[in-house]
């Protein structure tokens, strides 16, 4: 009899991580390489993929590659695969990681991301990155997935793809409305895209064994400001943010057999924030 622990057995499974040089894509990676997989990370910043991808093979004693990729560009994310294919024989696992993630500010007295100063630059340039690039490595990989045995695609969204952004935990004393700091239009856009990409794709490729979900994390711990971390942890149940590594057992689930009958799903780990 199968043991439920074999279901989260990833021994020689491919996984592309996009924006795998990033704070949440290493611990994709690592998830990977914990459970026997190999993990390929992404990124437009290869020197830094190349540095985390050579910690983690020391860490984990595992094959692991960086790639140097734009994933706005279609040909570039189609010749890295074609790269990979011919190495490696396939891709098991999709992560689509990748995202900009301006940080709200005051910035010499204007407010550059409130709406009414959001430009049409800054608005194309996170729906490339975040939706165009989740479209591209999707369409890509996915297909060959479809197209040979299946496979698993994990889209990362956020709790702000579930709510709007609370804009009080960013507001500054003292400064006039017109100059507060608020969370930029386009993260939210983006991660509702992201869920909404999850559930097309899943139905699309219902019947060729390809899995489709995404997980919707809530902020992560980084040091942020005290005053922040207090306003944003007064809006969680569980009164603090996640820890970076607290994400990583749903990732492992989610890529993995043990959710052999789970797709177009959106989970939530958020710490309850979604609940009020």
């Amino acid at each position: 009899m199968e043991k439920i622990s074999d279901k989260f057995d990833l021994s020689k499974k491919v996984a592309v991580i996009t924006g795998g040089a990033g704070l949440l894509g290493v611990k994709h990676a690592q998830t990977i390489a914990s459970q026997g997989g190999i993990p390929l990370l992404w990124d437009i910043n290869f020197e830094l993929a190349q540095s985390r991808a050579q910690q983690i093979v020391h860490e984990y004693d595992c094959v692991c590659e960086a790639f140097s990729v734009d994933i706005i560009n279609i040909d570039n994310v189609e010749s890295c695969f074609s790269k990979i294919i011919n190495k490696y024989g396939s891709v098991d696992i999709l992560i689509n990681n990748a995202a900009n993630d301006p940080k709200p500010s005051a910035d010499n007295s204007l407010a550059w991301a409130r709406l009414e100063n959001f430009t049409s630059e800054m608005w194309h340039k996170d729906l490339d990155v975040g939706v165009l690039g989740a479209f591209n490595c999707s369409k890509t990989i996915g297909v060959s997935m479809a197209n040979t045995r299946g496979g698993v695609i994990l889209n990362i969204a956020s709790d702000l793809g579930v709510i709007a952004p609370d804009q009080r935990i960013y507001r500054i004393p003292g400064l006039p409305e017109s100059q507060q700091p608020v969370k930029p239009v386009t993260y939210s856009v983006v991660k509702h895209a992201i869920i909404g990409l999850t559930k097309y794709l899943a139905t699309y490729w219902a019947n060729d064994n390809v899995r489709v979900n995404a997980l919707s994390p809530g902020g992560v711990f980084t040091n942020q400001p005290d005053e922040f971390v207090q306003k944003l942890s007064s809006l969680i149940p569980l009164g603090r943010m996640a820890n970076e590594d607290e994400y990583q057992a749903a990732v492992l689930f989610l890529v993995s057999e043990a959710s052999s009958y789970m797709t177009g799903s959106n989970m939530v780990v958020d710490g309850g924030r979604t609940c009020w």
